[in-house]
């Protein structure tokens, strides 16, 4: 746990409060130096050997992981107060926003888990022969290279490197281990004199390689390509880009860490029962096809998946979680934040999502223009798209006035977009936003013009998993509301029930993957737990009569919690013994049925339909037609039956 703090106010550039600091984090804050990184290195050097402090200055982290390195200790965390409080045109005290910066840096981080990829640096390049020979030429010495080309007129004579001719008609897989499929292969015969001869064409030759060098100008083979690691592609008639992806290439052997990006629950998917599909919220977001079904549940290829989080934030049932870092640090953060900046004093701050992009942003606008208001408090995330409804729900509960995402180019609009408006459906249209920009200035402008609303009286701190979370945000939020309407698609919501429809088969019941839905094993009676429906569509999909609907809406009524009769009918009692069983409108349909059936000529046929299981074997069995009073079956003759009875002959 850190003791203390290690501040600098930049040759003077930035004022920083230090007993103020002392006192709302609970730090030891000594007087902030003025050139930390040069001529005052001596007390990093100092804090780094003690082992217990945060130094404020990210700008130059690399000199004091260096410094760390040479006195031979672990580096120390870093906090940027600079670019994100200090450098600010706003007038406003900054103690409240530096002490809640300082109390999120104090958080334990959670451990990141990795997979070890492998690439032994077997190339595959694909393009015309001009520019795949070049750039082959250039590789021939790191890579294992082979070129792909679709004629053999410029076959070249060069044997340090292979080439192929065909036509590549799939590719799957990722760095490491990429899996092609060409038709019309042809490969060199290496011997005889001549020009090299080629083997027959033929169909459906499989290879695998660790890297592809793609440089056909043509669509890419993998969706959401620039996120597939070890797929490289460039224009082939812009030689710069060509040289940079060539160049790339020639570094992509050894063995690399894959962040595991998220954490799976198989068992909580809705994805499908009974061969009947429900849930596909993730599949449709994933860009990379990362993301396949798997029987009832999906997985998730840790080595195609990018760590884009939209999967996580869309999961309705926690399924798929955002494991780096953990949902549940994320919310920690959230609530760290609201606490420490409200506690130093500080009124309606203004929360400012934002990934690695938008540091540079914050850091370019600290820099060179007006900076962040005191209010707005910036959180970075590795992947902007994991921060979901729940998330931005749970932040105005805390105390925030408004939740901005800052979000990169080429993230995915369309989630992020989703996740908004349903975060606007539950808190208000006014608290949550995305600022599509990409000028720094722009950025400050937007933040500095802001009319944030007030933020919530008393704020709360739910814990729980993302559902729970988001209920007990939204109690917070709106006291005295039993429901919030909500948009189609939403995970929350009730199950209608068409009552002259149904007939309370309860097909809905078995395959009902939350038990959302449920029976009363006494009566026939249709069940639900409002709070726990995912809107999977999987009741709807399996109902054999269409009696069932759905209404995207948060219940914030106690009423969500418990198990509501959504249908139900009068039980029959069997004519025999009197015992409740099926029901009563489903028997008499039956039996109205059936009385002209040849199968059931006769009043003790039908009878039986209105008996309960075991007087129905009953009568059966003291029926004139009894089944089994036809004694035992013949036992089944054998091998050993007709040798034996040549012995005894």
């Amino acid at each position: 746990m850190p003791k203390s703090l290690i501040t600098c106010d930049c040759l003077g550039s930035q004022h920083v409060d230090v007993d103020g600091l002392r006192k709302t984090t609970g730090l030891d804050v000594k007087s902030p130096c003025t050139a930390l990184c040069t001529s005052q290195i001596d007390r990093a050097a100092a804090a780094l050997a003690a082992g217990d402090a945060i130094i404020c200055c990210t700008q130059e982290a690399r000199t004091f992981q260096a410094l760390a390195a040479e006195i031979g200790v672990d580096p120390a965390p870093v906090l940027d107060l600079r670019d994100r409080a200090g450098w600010s045109a706003d007038e406003a005290p900054k103690l409240p926003k530096m002490s809640a910066l300082a109390a999120e840096a104090m958080l334990p981080a959670s451990p990141q888990k990795t997979l070890d990829i492998v690439s032994e640096g077997l190339c595959l390049i694909l393009g015309a022969p001009k520019v795949a020979l070049a750039a082959a030429e250039q590789l021939q010495d790191h890579l294992g290279v082979t070129v792909l080309l679709e004629s053999a007129d410029e076959m070249p004579e060069n044997r340090a490197y292979d080439v192929v001719v065909g036509r590549l008609r799939r590719a799957s897989g990722a760095l490491g281990r990429f899996d092609v499929v060409i038709d019309a292969l042809q490969q060199v015969e290496p011997g005889g004199r001549g020009a090299f001869t080629l083997t027959e064409p033929r169909d459906g030759g499989r290879s695998q390689c660790d890297i592809i060098l793609d440089l056909r100008g043509e669509s890419p083979l993998f969706p959401a390509h620039e996120k597939r690691e070890g797929y490289l592609r460039a224009d082939p008639g812009h030689p710069p880009a060509v040289a940079a992806a060539t160049l790339a290439a020639s570094h992509l052997v050894g063995t690399f860490e894959k962040p595991l990006y998220v954490r799976t629950e198989p068992l909580l998917c809705a994805h499908s029962r009974a061969e009947q599909t429900g849930c596909t919220r993730c599949l449709d977001l994933c860009p990379t096809g990362a993301i396949t079904p798997d029987g009832d549940h999906v997985t998730v290829d840790p080595e195609i998946c990018a760590g884009c989080g939209a999967c996580s934030a869309a999961c309705p049932s926690g399924a798929i979680s955002y494991d780096a870092p953990t949902v549940e640090l994320i919310f920690r953060r959230i609530q760290t934040l609201a606490r420490a900046y409200l506690e130093a004093d500080g009124t309606a701050p203004r929360l400012l999502v934002h990934d690695a992009d938008g540091a540079e942003m914050i850091a370019l606008s600290a820099r060179y223009g007006a900076g962040l208001p005191a209010d707005v408090i910036p959180m970075d995330l590795p992947a902007i798209g994991a921060f979901g409804h729940a998330e931005a729900v749970a932040a105005l509960a805390a105390g925030f006035a408004s939740v901005s995402l800052l979000p990169r180019r080429g993230a995915d609009r369309d989630a992020m977009e989703a996740q908004v408006a349903l975060a606007r459906a539950i808190a208000g249209e006014e608290k949550v936003r995305i600022l599509d920009l990409t000028d720094p200035d722009a950025m400050s402008d937007a933040l500095y013009t802001e009319a944030a609303p007030a933020p919530i009286a008393a704020p709360i701190r739910p814990m729980g998993t993302r559902r729970q979370i988001t209920r007990q945000a939204a109690k917070a939020l709106h006291p005295g509301t039993d429901a919030l309407p909500l948009p189609e698609g939403a995970p929350y919501g009730a199950v209608l029930v068409d009552k002259d429809a149904c007939t309370l088969c309860l097909s809905c019941v078995s395959l009902c993957p939350s038990g959302a839905l449920g029976d009363n094993p006494d009566l026939p009676q249709l069940r639900f737990q409002e709070d726990a429906c995912l809107q999977c569509g999987l009741c709807a999909h399996i109902c054999p009569e269409d009696a069932i609907a759905y209404e995207p809406r948060l219940n914030l009524s106690d009423s969500a919690l418990q198990q509501e009769i959504l249908n139900e009918e009068e039980p029959f009692a069997c004519i025999e013994c009197g015992a409740l069983f099926g029901v009563k409108s489903t028997i008499e349909k039956i039996t109205a049925k059936l009385e002209s059936h040849s199968m059931f000529a006769g009043p003790d046929k039908l009878r039986m339909i209105q008996m309960c299981d075991n007087c129905r074997v009953n009568a059966q069995f003291h029926s004139q037609d009894n089944p089994f009073a036809a004694g035992e079956r013949p036992r089944p003759r054998t091998t050993e039956d007709y040798l034996k009875k040549r012995r005894d002959h």
